[in-house]
């Protein structure tokens, strides 16, 4: 058995009751000896919760802030209004609005208290990730969002600039993760650099804060912004869920949340952490893409949400996976013969279309 699989094995019998914060300062560190401390730290974490929260992180505060506010606004509006980019609209590519209850990720619910605003890499900051594609049976590929019209909302470009702002800055960041990881797995430094290309990336608001000079080529990250309305009187049942008890279907997710308290984590007890809010923090968790890929050595841990009661409460979850059209072959770190590989090959878009479509009722919406 290799060391990553026997250390695999002990930290997944051990249990948790927090969550750990990891201060990202060395991620870019000349240091490799620093990157290498710092991938220690994240891989215990995966090996262990599968969840962690980051901080120092690159991600400046003004963008995270306009894009909160922008999603108030836009989930503030009238339903007739953000139907006009109802998800039945995506042509069965998952962008758009989703109304309250739509959507069900514990098949034993009836639904869940939460609206959402779905988008993927969109074409004004990837064109050729568009234009470069084909797509076989099953498979997930890039589409255009789906944004509302200034004729239905004067306040539509400011909506669309601040969502994609904070799309771009994440996605730099989810990307100077990968190559913790595999620092992580005892992989070369650059191991999922052909796997997760990006464009060039640059926003402006009076200076650049991100850009990033990157092969172009598929990523696949899909953002949602979440809207969780206050139940305040209307009683609270266990069949109506805010989100529930899942896992996450890509690589691994990077979640900004508001104050108003409602994400749990489950651990191996079957106990439920409450992952607070935490100041200038992300959360990351491991998705079961990443799981699947690494052979089950990094851990996709189930949460959920629970409803808001007497606050509204915004989220904003950012689920990153490689590109579309790689296969989840296992690294050779995470296969042995005593840890054989335990799934069947697939290319990462058909699996994670396959997930979607389970969970999403695409085009049942209410009219």
């Amino acid at each position: 058995m290799t060391a990553l699989s026997q250390l695999a094995a002990q930290l997944a019998s051990e249990d948790f009751t927090s969550i750990p914060i990891i201060d990202l300062s060395d991620a870019r560190s000349p240091d490799l000896d620093k990157r290498k401390a710092l991938a220690t730290t994240i891989r215990d974490a995966c090996l262990n919760a599968g969840f962690f929260y980051v901080k120092n992180h690159s991600v400046p505060e003004k963008v995270v802030s306009d894009v909160f506010e922008q999603s108030h606004d836009f989930f503030a509006l009238p339903s007739e209004t953000k139907r006009t980019v109802d998800i039945s609209k995506s042509g069965g590519n998952f962008r758009g609005y989703m109304a309250l209850l739509s959507e069900n990720n514990d098949p034993t619910k009836q639904g869940e208290l939460h609206e959402a605003f779905n988008l993927g890499l969109d074409p004004s900051l990837d064109a050729a990730s568009h234009d470069e594609q084909t797509k076989s049976q099953g498979e997930l590929v890039h589409s255009d969002n789906l944004w509302p019209a200034e004729g239905d909302w004067k306040q539509a470009a400011a909506f669309r600039q601040a969502t994609l702002d904070y799309y771009a800055s994440v996605l730099a960041l989810g990307q100077s993760l990968f190559p913790l990881f595999a620092l992580a797995l005892d992989l070369p430094e650059d191991f999922f650099d052909d796997k997760v290309r990006c464009a060039i990336l640059e926003r402006h608001d009076g200076t650049v804060y991100v850009e990033l000079t990157l092969q172009i080529q598929h990523p696949a990250a899909i953002m949602r912004l979440l809207f969780y309305p206050a139940q305040k009187e209307k009683p609270i049942t266990e069949e109506n869920p805010g989100i529930g008890a899942h896992t996450d279907f890509e690589c691994f997710t990077i979640l900004r949340q508001d104050d108003v308290p409602a994400l749990q984590v489950q651990n191996r007890a079957g106990e439920w952490i409450d992952a607070i809010c935490i100041p200038n923090t992300f959360i990351i968790n491991i998705g079961d893409q990443f799981a699947r890929w690494t052979n089950d050595i990094f851990v996709s841990t189930r949460h959920r949400a629970r409803p808001a009661t007497t606050k509204d409460r915004y989220s904003i979850p950012f689920f990153f996976g490689c590109d579309h059209d790689v296969p989840l072959i296992p690294p050779p770190t995470c296969v042995s013969e005593e840890r054989p590989v335990r799934y069947e090959v697939m290319t990462a878009g058909a699996y994670v279309h396959m997930r979607l479509s389970e969970t999403y009722t695409v085009g049942k919406s209410e009219a």
